[in-house]
């Protein structure tokens, strides 16, 4: 063909940039052939054409930086890795809103998902196992989200993943080597595990080494230690035995010893000196409520990380939100018509939420060995 015939050529032939096919069909199948062609090449030049008007709208930009990694709050960010209802407040339903409501960023991870509670007829829901844990780190590593402040703590129901929370324990630290970790040790209560019974040894072996402050209940901080609490003494010298195995800070969050309901905590500041230790006397209400041990935890690391020296301080201002909210609670059942003496409560958290921010101290410290 010549350039003069070339360029009076149909103009889906020089589009098409290839011969006609070389086999005997019917004009009409010929035409066929030549408009699939075309119709190809001009798709691929309108997505070529969209690209480049794409890329020049929308240049190509850097990777944005995340906020809470770059310019963290004053507070601080926390990794909390607890049970997780769909309905009510346990778990990190009831820790994460308060540490957010306290200028925390919260990062939270379901060691389960329920339903709601287990204390209703039924539940369902999943389970976490440690690989599925391992694999949501990995998955913030890759991306450099992994500089946590703070690492919170509450239920886990197996060895392995309570393994697994060790190891994450040491890839925090490996990146922050002043992560506090804060661990409620979520073993049971009033005499009944909620736990496999070997984990009992993990957490005396493993997890309180390396636990900054640990939040247990009475059945829990004996089972922890050994030791029996029927006095005030008895639990001061179960908070030296866990001092001596390596948290600085310890609470005993619900002591009820000679006929009082105690909170009694100790502060170790130094390895030369002794802790400084005290006691607040808790008011008795006559009901059941559930995630008050996870809210009182999540209360503590948030007020002893605005007052890192003054634990006494910090818990007066947990205990003290902590009875508002259960008064509330109560005051709140009764409106509805419902006794509250005859079942679990679920806390009233959303509705209490200045109590956590402005709590007015009506629960008092008194230091021993003063």
């Amino acid at each position: 063909m010549t350039a003069a015939a070339a360029a009076a050529a149909p103009s889906h032939a020089r589009l098409a940039g290839a011969a006609a096919p070389r086999c005997s069909c019917s004009p009409r199948e010929a035409f066929g052939w030549w408009c699939s062609r075309s119709l190809q090449l001009l798709t691929r030049r309108g997505r070529r054409t969209r690209t480049r008007r794409a890329a020049a709208v929308y240049p190509k930009m850097a990777q944005p930086p995340i906020l809470s990694v770059a310019l963290p709050s004053d507070t601080g960010r926390v990794l909390s890795i607890q049970s997780h209802t769909v309905q009510g407040y346990v778990g990190n339903k009831s820790a994460v809103f308060p540490l957010q409501l306290l200028g925390f960023d919260v990062d939270p991870i379901n060691s389960v998902q329920f339903s709601n509670h287990t204390g209703y007829p039924t539940f369902r829901g999943q389970v976490l196992d440690g690989k599925q844990l391992w694999d949501l780190i990995e998955g913030l590593e890759e991306n450099q989200l992994l500089h946590y402040t703070h690492l919170l703590t509450g239920y886990i129901g197996s060895v392995s993943f309570l393994e697994t929370v060790l190891q994450v324990v040491d890839k925090l630290r490996s990146i922050n080597p002043d992560l506090v970790y804060v661990c409620d040790p979520v073993l049971g209560d009033e005499g009944k595990l909620y736990v496999p019974q070997e984990l009992i040894s993990v957490y005396q072996q493993k997890v309180v080494p390396v636990a900054s402050m640990l939040t247990p209940n009475q059945f829990e901080v004996e089972l922890l230690t050994g030791l029996r609490i029927t006095s005030e003494q008895d639990g001061l010298t179960a908070c030296n035995t866990l001092h001596t195995a390596g948290p600085q800070k310890v609470v005993i969050t619900s002591a009820l010893t000679e006929g009082k309901l105690l909170l009694i905590g100790s502060h170790k500041k130094t390895e030369e000196q002794p802790p400084e230790q005290f006691k607040i006397e808790i008011p008795k209400i006559p009901a059941y409520f559930t995630g008050t041990g996870d809210l009182t935890t999540a209360l503590l690391l948030g007020w002893s990380n605005k007052y890192p020296d003054n634990l006494e301080k910090a818990a007066e201002l947990a205990v003290s939100s902590l009875q508002a909210l259960l008064k509330r609670t109560v005051e709140d059942y009764k409106m509805a018509g419902f006794d509250p003496s005859t079942s679990s409560l679920e806390i009233r958290l959303i509705q209490s939420q200045d109590d956590i921010l402005n709590p007015t101290i009506t629960c008092k410290a008194v230091k021993y060995g003063n």
